[in-house]
């Protein structure tokens, strides 16, 4: 999600796992041409650290040593300029007692400057992604809890989740943007 004008720019419906966490990285980096963001930001969950990495990283070859056994591998490395950090949200009783950020790749300055520069916020969070979360939730009956409302067919729950990303990104006016010129919102 872009959270300075709050487009919804990929989705991968389905369970979290890995492969879908994979997926969404791919999709995202394919839609955005490649580019490197600003600042890519998550909560905890292992499996977006590896499909960052393999989407946005350069692939390093070590130089062979002329010495006698197998060559060593190429592994990938995170280019200059990407930018992770990482929420860790610490609990007690349920509740969210702590809030830190954590730089996986990047600096502390590249980071802070990416923050700096952020129209949406001046802090590592995923309160944008939560908050899409709920009104995804809200506008898809499918998707709320306790609900009576289901899907038979997983292909209509894909058809309805693409549908209400769509409405919500081309039909839905945001009102907490605001229209240059003017200080109200839409």
């Amino acid at each position: 999600m872009d959270p300075e004008h709050r487009l919804v720019v990929c989705v991968v419906p389905g369970k979290r796992t890995a492969e879908n966490t994979g997926a969404l990285v791919r999709d995202f980096h394919r839609r955005t041409a490649g580019r490197l963001m600003g600042l890519i930001t998550t909560d905890e969950y292992a499996p977006y650290r590896g499909a960052i990495l393999e989407a946005y990283g350069v692939t390093v070859t070590p130089p062979r040593t002329g010495k006698r056994g197998r060559p060593r591998k190429s592994y990938k490395v995170p280019p200059a300029g990407l930018n992770y950090a990482t929420v860790h949200k610490t609990r007690s009783k349920g509740r969210v007692v702590k809030i830190e950020q954590r730089i996986i790749y990047g600096t502390a300055g590249s980071v802070g400057a990416a923050l700096t520069r952020s129209a949406s916020s001046r802090a590592v969070n995923t309160s944008f992604v939560e908050r899409q979360n709920g009104t995804d939730r809200n506008r898809n009956a499918r998707k709320t809890r306790k609900s009576y409302c289901f899907s038979k067919a997983w292909s209509v729950h894909q058809a309805i989740t693409y549908f209400t990303m769509y409405s919500y990104n081309f039909c839905w006016p945001v009102r907490t943007l605001r229209v240059k010129g003017r200080a109200t919102a839409l």
